[in-house]
């Protein structure tokens, strides 16, 4: 539970999360925990999808059939310089963050959408809460979506998605 961290404060020099705790719903208390659990002079290291990567069109996309629940932001918004300073700038002496792209690579965009729909948490809860006739239309959505990012052409899906790798240089 990265809003209630069970470790004492400043027991880590490093802490880290790769697409991890910008899924939290509180997402103040999750940056507070990790700032928290890191010593003084220590790092935060994060990779965040920003809000026009892939990812973050998949995180709106879902959300048009599935609207978070009244107060919860967007995850994508850990991708951005803006909400990291809100998170994190009354305990960080710096905050640097590199855009970088991670490329998916998958047979074809049925082989993503298959992929995910089974074993990606926001996509697979999605699919799960809806019905037969709104599942499939989220299904083509999805397909249009990875098709718009696929730079593979033909027999492959290669789709790039952007991300802030972020460190945090806590006070």
């Amino acid at each position: 539970d990265a809003e209630n961290l069970p470790f004492e404060d400043a027991s880590f020099d490093v802490v880290l999360s790769t697409f991890g705790v910008m899924f939290t719903p509180d997402q103040q208390r999750a940056a507070a925990e990790l700032l928290r659990v890191c010593r003084p002079g220590g790092k935060i290291g994060l990779a965040n999808w920003t809000p026009g990567s892939m990812i973050g069109e998949l995180f709106k996309l879902i959300a048009r059939y599935l609207p978070p629940p009244a107060g919860v932001k967007s995850p994508a918004l850990w991708g951005t310089q803006e909400r990291l300073q809100e998170l994190f700038g009354a305990g960080a002496s710096s905050i640097v963050a590199t855009r970088e792209h991670f490329v998916f690579r998958y047979r074809s965009a049925q082989h993503w959408l298959a992929t995910f729909r089974n074993y990606y948490g926001p996509m697979l809860k999605a699919f799960a809460a809806l019905p037969a006739e709104r599942q499939a239309e989220l299904e083509r959505d999805l397909l249009a979506l990875a098709e718009r990012h696929n730079r593979g052409g033909e027999g492959a899906l290669i789709a790039p998605s952007e991300y802030l790798e972020v460190v945090v240089n806590v006070r």
